[in-house]
C-alpha cells in the first residue's frame, strides 16, 4: 500500500485544516496509507479544550512536537527574526518517525507556525529523491525573507533578496530584522528538490511564485472549494434577531479584523452610509462578524453605527448570516484566495470585492462586483447594485 504524509500547522480546524483532511479523505479513497502531521493544537491556538481528539483526528494526526515547543519556538522567533529555524528537537523526533513510515508521496502545505525546522525538513526531503513532493502555498512566506503577505505595503524585495524589513511588527512578528539571512537559508532550503510541484489556489499567487527562485517548479492551480451543501440560501431570521429587518444589510466577515481586512475601511463607510440615511438616501446597516471583544466594546462606545458581532465556529450561524445579507463587502488589502466570498455568493449573497491578491478568482456570480481599494468605490458599487 501506498502512504502520504501530509503536513501543515494546524489539523481539522481553519481554512488549511480542512483542507489537508479533504485531501487526506481522498487519497484513502484511492487506497493509500494516510497520516497528517501537524504543529499546533486547537486548544493551543484558540483556548478549547479536546482539542484534536476526534476519532478521525486521533487516527490520522501525529503531533509534531508539543504546546510548550511551539511557545518556544515562537519567542526565539520573535527575539531573534529567525522564523522556522527553531523546534530542532522537535523536528529530529518527527523525522525519525517520518524515515520509519517512509511516505511514496509527501504533502506539505504550511511549514511556518513555529513548530518544524524547515531546513532540516528539506535536508530530509533531498536525502529521498525517490518521494514525490508537492507543496501547496496559502501565502507568500515560502520566498519572502520574513512576511506572508507584502501586497499592504507594496514592498517587491523578495524579487531580488529582503533587507530592511518593513514589516516585521506583522506575522511572524519579529523585535529584530533578520530577512537578508532569512531569504538566502530559504532560497538555499527549498530550492533542489528532485521531484516537488508546488500549487497554487489562485493564478495571482501562481504568478508571483513563477518570479520568484522558486521559478524551478512546475506550478499548478487547484482552487480552494465551499460545500455547496452547506453554504446555500437558507430561510433565516437574523434580521429579524437583531432589530434590522427594515434595513438593507452589509454584512463583512473576518477571522481577525484590522486594518489590513478593510476594518478601517467598515468603519468610514458606516459612517458616509448614515449621512446619507439623514439626507433621506437608503438605510443600510452594516454588520461585522469576527471582532474580538476589545473592538466590539470601542465600536459600541463610539455609537459607530455597525453590528458588532464575535467570531462563531459554526457554520449554520454563518449561513443565516450570507443568506440574510443584501450584500457580502470584503474591503480587504491582502488575501489569496479569500472563501468567504465564495461562501457568500453560495448563499444567494452578491459580492462588492476589492481587486486583491486572488479576489477576482473567487467570483462566479453575474451580480457581484470587483472594485478599487477605496471606500468611495464601494459606496458607488452599493449605488449601482441593484439589491
Amino acid at each position: 500500500m501506498s502512504r502520504l504524509l501530509i503536513i501543515n500547522s494546524v489539523l481539522g480546524f481553519g481554512s488549511t485544516g480542512r483542507i489537508v483532511m479533504d485531501i487526506a479523505s481522498e487519497y484513502e479513497q484511492k487506497g493509500f496509507e494516510v497520516k497528517v502531521a501537524y504543529g499546533r493544537s486547537m486548544r493551543e491556538v484558540r483556548g478549547q479544550k479536546n482539542a484534536n481528539k476526534a476519532p478521525e483526528y486521533v487516527r490520522l494526526g501525529v503531533r509534531i512536537g508539543s504546546d510548550m515547543d511551539v511557545y518556544c519556538h515562537g519567542i526565539l522567533s520573535r527575539l531573534t527574526g529567525k522564523h522556522g529555524l527553531y523546534s530542532r528537537k522537535a523536528t529530529k523526533k518527527f523525522l525519525e518517525w517520518a524515515s520509519e513510515y517512509d511516505p511514496d508521496v509527501l504533502w506539505m502545505h504550511n511549514i511556518h507556525g513555529y513548530y518544524i525546522n524547515y531546513e532540516m525538513l528539506f535536508d530530509w526531503i533531498k536525502s529521498r529523491p525517490q518521494m514525490q513532493v508537492r507543496w501547496t502555498l496559502h501565502d507568500c512566506w515560502t520566498f519572502t525573507g520574513h512576511c506572508a503577505h507584502f501586497a499592504y505595503v507594496r514592498c517587491d524585495k523578495w524579487k531580488d533578496g529582503c533587507h530592511d524589513c518593513p514589516q516585521l511588527s506583522t506575522y511572524p512578528e519579529a523585535f529584530r530584522d533578520n530577512s537578508i539571512d532569512n531569504y538566502r537559508r530559504k532560497k538555499a532550503a527549498f530550492t533542489g528538490v528532485a521531484d516537488m510541484t508546488l500549487v497554487t489556489p489562485s493564478n495571482w499567487l501562481k504568478d508571483l511564485v513563477k518570479t520568484s527562485y522558486l521559478s524551478e517548479y512546475p506550478v499548478e492551480v487547484k482552487y480552494n472549494t465551499i460545500d455547496t451543501e452547506i453554504f446555500r440560501p437558507v430561510e433565516t431570521s437574523f434580521k429579524k434577531d437583531h432589530g434590522i429587518q427594515d434595513k438593507k444589510m452589509i454584512l463583512g466577515v473576518a477571522s481577525m479584523w484590522n486594518e489590513r481586512k478593510g476594518f478601517d475601511d467598515f468603519i468610514e463607510l458606516a459612517r458616509i452610509l448614515e449621512e446619507k440615511k439623514t439626507a433621506g438616501e437608503a438605510d443600510y446597516k452594516v454588520v461585522l462578524i469576527g471582532l474580538n471583544d476589545e473592538q466590539i466594546a470601542d465600536l459600541d462606545k463610539k455609537n459607530s453605527g455597525i453590528l458588532a458581532l464575535p467570531r462563531t465556529s459554526s457554520q449554520k450561524e454563518m449561513v443565516e448570516a450570507y443568506s440574510a445579507a443584501d450584500v457580502f463587502v470584503n474591503p480587504t488589502y491582502e488575501d489569496t484566495f479569500p472563501t468567504v466570498n465564495m461562501e457568500a455568493e453560495g448563499c444567494g449573497t452578491p459580492v462588492i470585492t476589492y481587486d486583491t491578491g486572488g479576489c477576482r478568482e473567487t467570483l462566479k456570480s453575474e451580480k457581484s462586483m470587483v472594485i478599487p481599494q477605496s471606500v468611495d468605490s464601494i459606496v458607488k458599487a452599493l449605488g449601482e447594485m441593484d439589491i
